[in-house]
């Protein structure tokens, strides 16, 4: 169990949209990022729109928690003139920061709205102090670190800029396998820019080597011992470590994931929020990140050149399947909403944000008409369970698949 209790770190969590924000927030993070109709680096349906950003800034702020919002994508030369009016609206909307890589951008950010606490984004790699404490002259009130350094050089970076500068670095997520995102990969491949929130993802497929006199003849690529793919993307997972960035000098953990849905978010979250409260035995912690659906893990740069715990075979795993959400309960009969199949004679986990996680067996299933099923197939169908313990609507249910 890791002693977080001095100094304790903000836990700052993804949202998509207003399911992952609640999720976020009932599940323990303390600050949540989201983004908004500009410059925001995840495709459009990972974006609030002005009347969303508005609630969630309200919801946030009712439960003394802040919402960063990212506007961390390069500007082009048209979008400039979008910057003014849009500061102006965050800073009125309550915003606590904008995260912000564009020189250009944080330069019209402080003249429209110098209230407006700057972050600076991952996307602007800053990797040394000097870097660091240009942008603090600039008025950055906290640095979000490059991913490519170490906890040695966080250090040191941390020794060499002003006591009230913060520093953010990613704790959980996918890492992207460019210089902190700067990729044209998949621009090139499939016309969808990484840069400006559209990725495909293509270090993520499946390659082979093929030589020019050779065609058709494809040769497998391998990861072994001291060798590593051409392109291989493993997830970040620092649960291990926290109080190594703690003591290295980052005060924000950050976790990846606007696209991921409110179940993804909720369950690492709530995983992060243990370890850091020392809630729970760090084994516990870790056995819930496997319970995502994930690419293998790990310590990313933080220990030096990037270490792959085993071969990465491109795949996902995940010890549990996630279920569905639930809506309602009564009288000892659970209302959810179908997320994927689940059958009579199931063992079913709870994982709320009031209890520990509890089991208990499916055992009938009654569809809205009252009618008896056998099993629930159809996604969002909306279905009653006979469950003992009181459950909450923000709750999630999942099958344990492996052990």
């Amino acid at each position: 169990m890791i002693n977080m209790k001095m100094n304790k770190p903000e836990l700052l969590a993804p949202a998509g949209d207003m399911e992952s924000l609640e999720a976020a927030l009932s599940f323990g993070a303390d600050a949540v990022y989201l983004g908004g109709r500009l410059l925001q680096l995840r495709a459009s349906r990972a974006a609030f729109d002005d009347e969303n950003l508005i609630k969630a800034v309200k919801l946030a702020h009712s439960r003394n928690k802040k919402i960063f919002v990212t506007v961390n994508s390069f500007a082009f030369n048209d979008e400039i003139a979008l910057c003014a009016e849009y500061a102006r609206f965050l800073r009125d909307a309550g915003v606590d920061a904008a995260i912000i890589c564009d020189l250009g951008v944080m330069s019209e950010f402080r003249k429209a709205a110098p209230e407006l606490e700057i972050h600076v984004s991952t996307q602007a790699n800053t990797m040394n102090y000097s870097a660091a404490n240009v942008l603090c002259s600039l008025g950055a009130k906290r640095i979000v670190l490059a991913r490519e350094l170490s906890l040695d050089e966080i250090r040191k970076l941390r020794d060499n800029i002003p006591d009230d500068v913060e520093l953010e670095a990613f704790v959980h997520g996918a890492m992207c396998m460019s210089y902190s995102g700067r990729c044209i990969l998949s621009s090139f491949l499939t016309n969808r820019s990484g840069n400006r929130g559209e990725c495909s993802q293509p270090c993520r497929w499946n390659y082979a080597l093929v030589e020019e006199k050779r065609p058709g003849e494809f040769f497998p690529i391998y990861e072994n011992g001291e060798f590593t793919t051409i392109l291989s993307s493993h997830d970040l997972c620092c649960i291990d470590f926290l109080d190594k960035l703690r003591d290295a000098g980052v005060t924000s953990f950050k976790i990846e994931g606007r696209m991921k849905t409110a179940y993804y978010v909720a369950t690492a979250v709530n995983a992060y929020r243990k370890a850091i409260d020392g809630a729970d035995s760090i084994e516990n912690c870790r056995a819930e990140l496997y319970a995502l659906k994930h690419r293998p893990y790990s310590s990313g740069f933080y220990f030096g050149d990037v270490v792959h715990s085993h071969s990465n075979d491109g795949h996902y795993s995940q010890d549990c399947t996630f279920i569905g959400n639930v809506i309602g309960w009564e009288n000892g009969i659970l209302k959810l909403r179908q997320r994927n199949r689940f059958s009579v004679g199931e063992t079913l986990e709870v994982l709320s944000p009031n209890l520990p996680v509890i089991k208990f067996e499916v055992t009938e299933i009654v569809n809205e008409d009252g009618e008896r099923q056998d099993s629930a197939p159809h996604p969002n169908q909306i279905v009653f369970v006979p469950c003992e313990t009181e459950l909450k609507p923000g709750d999630f249910l999942r099958r344990r698949d492996r052990v």
